[in-house]
C-alpha cells in the first residue's frame, strides 16, 4: 500500500557527522576539505588544477569552473562529501559521463563529484522478475550487453540514447534520457522500477514504484530529527515526449520515483537503480524509404498512429531525415537511391514471425498509406553491414553540422523541440518560415515518432544573435502549440529560460520551494533547471 510518508536514514554514524562539523567549524574554507576527507574518510580527491580543468565543461562546451574535483566509490563517501558541502556551504556538481547538451554537469564552482566509480556491486540481474539492479557509475550500453549475455538474449533493455556507449546510469536516469523508441516507453522512466537515493544533506532514500505518492501535492520527509513538508510540482505538464524539468502533475499526485528520474541532480544523488527490462524479440523488420516531402511525412506519422491505435510505441523506431539532410549525411547515395528530398526509418519487433514472412505485407502497408511512397525507393535493411550504413548515416548528420559550425567559428543551436500531433505541421511550417526568412542555414532530423524534429542552426558569426532569437521564437511557439521546449536533452543551465517560457514564474518559484526543502542553500548541482539565486 502506498503512502506520502518517506522515511530518511541518515547512513553516517554520529561519530562521524560530528567529526565532519568540527573540522568545518574550525577550517571552513574550501581548501581545507582535500586534506580532511582524504586522510579521515580515505576518499579520492585532488585540486590539481590541471586534472580538475577537466571537468569544468561537459558536451554542452558551456564553460564552468571549479576547486575540486572528487571520486566517492560508494554510497557512504557519497553521504560524507554531501554532508562536507551542505554544512560548509561548498557548491557541489554531480558528473557521470558529461554527455549532456545543456550544462547540467558544468560546474558553477566549488566541488565535483564525478560518480565514474560506483560501480559496485556489479549489476544483479533477476531473470524471473524480468529486472537488472545497476550502479550508477557503469556506462548505460555495458549495461544493455550484460542483460543480454547473462538472458542468453532473451530479455533487452529498450532504451538506446544516441550516447549509451558514453553516458553513465546515474546520468541516464537524472535527466531521463530517451532513444528511438516512441512514446514513453522510449525513456529511462518509464523502465525504472527502483532507486536508491541520496538527498543534499546526506540522508538516504529507497523508493520502489508505487510505494511513495504524493497527497495533497507534497510528500513527508521523515528524518530522524522530525518530520519536514516537502512539495511536489503541480504546474501543467504535456503529456507528450517530456525531458523539461522534474516531473509534474496538476493534481499534485506523483510517485517518488517519477519525481525523481528527470529531475537532473536537484534534489541529490541516486546511487543505484533496478530497471524492468523487456522480451527480446526474434528479428527485426527494417526499412528506409523516401517521400516526396514533409507534408508527407506528417501525413505518414498520422497515417502509422491510426494504423496502430495511437500507440506507435509498438515501432521501436519511426525516424525522420528532411531538409538540407542529404549535404551533411555520410553514405547518403546507399539511401537515397531517388532525387526526393525527405527519407523515414522504421523498425516494427518481431516476435514469432520471421522478416520475409511480413516484408511483403509491409510493401503493401507503405503503398496504402497514399504518401506518395514509390516501391523502387523502399529499401530493406536485412542485415549487419546495411544496419551499420544506416546508423552511420543517422548520426554523421550532427556530427558533420557541428564540424561546420567549428569550422565557422560559430555556435551550433539544435531545438529539441516537441508538440502535440494535431499542431504537427503548423509548429513545422513556422519554424521553417522564420528561418528560410533569415536565410540562416540549417538541417532537419529527428524522431518522427514522436512529433520531436531538431532544427540544427549553422549560423556565420554574423547570424549568431539572429540565430537566438529565431530559437526563442520557436521554444516560444512549441509552448503556444501545447508542447515543450525539450523532449529528450533536458533543461541543465543552458535552458532556464526555455523552461521560464514553457512554465512561466510560477513554475520556476515551485522548482524552488521543492529544492530549498532538501537544499536550502542551493549548493547542488547550482543553476541546473533554474538559477541558482
Amino acid at each position: 500500500m502506498s503512502q506520502n510518508i518517506i522515511p530518511c536514514q541518515f547512513i553516517l554514524s554520529i561519530k562521524q557527522k560530528k567529526k565532519i562539523k568540527e573540522w568545518i567549524y574550525h577550517k571552513p574554507e574550501i581548501h581545507h576539505a582535500v586534506k580532511f576527507l582524504s586522510e579521515v574518510f580515505q576518499i579520492q580527491i585532488t585540486s590539481d588544477p590541471d586534472v580538475v580543468k577537466g571537468f569544468e565543461r561537459d558536451s554542452s562546451n558551456i564553460p564552468g569552473n571549479a576547486e575540486i574535483l572528487c571520486y566517492p566509490i560508494n554510497e557512504e563517501e557519497s553521504a560524507v562529501i554531501l554532508t562536507y558541502c551542505q554544512n560548509a556551504k561548498i557548491p557541489l556538481t554531480i558528473a557521470a559521463g558529461r554527455t549532456n547538451l545543456n550544462g547540467s554537469a558544468t560546474p558553477n564552482g566549488g566541488m565535483v563529484m564525478s560518480i565514474e566509480k560506483m560501480t559496485h556491486p556489479e549489476p544483479q540481474l533477476d531473470l524471473n522478475a524480468q529486472c537488472i539492479t545497476s550502479p550508477v557509475g557503469i556506462y548505460l550500453e555495458d549495461m544493455r550487453n550484460i542483460v543480454l549475455k547473462e538472458s542468453q538474449n532473451k530479455l533487452h533493455f529498450p532504451v538506446d540514447p544516441t550516447s549509451r556507449r558514453e553516458a553513465m546510469i546515474g546520468g541516464v536516469v537524472s535527466c531521463n534520457a530517451s532513444g528511438f523508441v516512441p512514446g514513453p516507453a522510449g525513456a529511462m522512466r518509464y523502465w525504472t522500477e527502483s532507486l536508491d537515493f541520496l538527498t543534499a544533506g546526506g540522508y538516504k532514500i529507497t523508493c520502489k514504484r508505487g510505494q511513495y505518492i504524493s497527497k495533497n501535492g507534497e510528500f513527508i520527509l521523515d528524518f530522524p530529527d522530525g518530520q519536514v513538508k516537502w512539495k511536489v510540482l503541480t504546474y501543467p505538464r504535456p503529456d507528450i515526449k517530456n525531458a523539461s524539468g522534474p516531473y509534474s502533475d496538476e493534481n499534485g499526485i506523483l510517485d517518488l520515483v517519477d519525481f525523481l528520474v528527470g529531475s537532473e541532480g536537484i534534489f541529490g544523488l541516486i546511487t543505484m537503480a533496478t530497471f524492468r527490462l523487456k522480451v527480446t524479440p526474434e528479428e527485426y523488420l527494417d526499412l528506409f524509404f523516401t517521400l516526396p516531402s514533409e507534408k508527407n511525412a506528417v501525413q505518414f506519422h498520422n497515417y502509422m498512429q491510426k494504423y496502430f491505435d495511437g500507440d506507435l510505441s509498438q515501432l521501436t523506431a519511426l525516424e525522420y531525415f528532411g531538409f538540407n539532410c542529404q549535404n551533411y549525411m555520410d553514405h547518403k547515395e546507399k539511401l537515397f537511391q531517388s532525387d526526393l528530398e525527405v527519407g523515414v526509418y522504421l523498425q516494427k519487433p518481431l516476435y514469432d514471425q520471421k522478416v520475409e514472412d511480413v516484408a511483403e505485407n509491409w510493401l503493401k502497408i507503405l503503398k496504402l498509406s497514399n504518401c506518395g511512397i514509390k516501391e523502387n525507393s523502399i529499401l530493406l535493411l536485412n542485415n549487419p553491414q546495411d544496419k551499420q550504413t544506416f546508423f552511420e548515416s543517422r548520426h554523421s548528420m550532427p556530427a558533420n553540422a557541428l564540424e561546420k559550425t567549428q569550422q565557422l567559428d560559430t555556435w551550433s543551436i539544435l531545438t529539441d523541440t516537441i508538440v502535440p500531433p494535431e499542431n504537427f505541421q503548423e509548429f513545422l511550417d513556422s519554424s521553417h518560415d522564420l528561418l528560410q526568412k533569415s536565410e540562416i542555414e540549417y538541417l532537419l532530423f529527428g524522431h518522427l515518432g514522436d512529433c520531436h524534429l531538431h532544427f540544427h542552426f549553422i549560423p556565420t558569426q554574423d547570424q549568431q544573435p539572429k540565430a537566438l532569437e529565431i530559437y526563442q521564437k520557436i521554444v516560444r511557439k512549441s509552448a503556444e502549440l501545447g508542447g515543450v521546449y525539450s523532449a529528450e536533452h533536458g533543461t541543465g543551465k543552458r535552458k532556464q529560460i526555455d523552461f521560464i517560457e514553457c512554465f512561466g514564474n510560477k513554475g520556476v518559484e515551485q522548482v524552488r520551494t521543492s529544492k530549498a526543502t532538501l537544499d536550502p542553500h542551493f549548493l547542488l548541482n547550482r543553476g541546473n533547471i533554474i538559477a541558482a539565486s
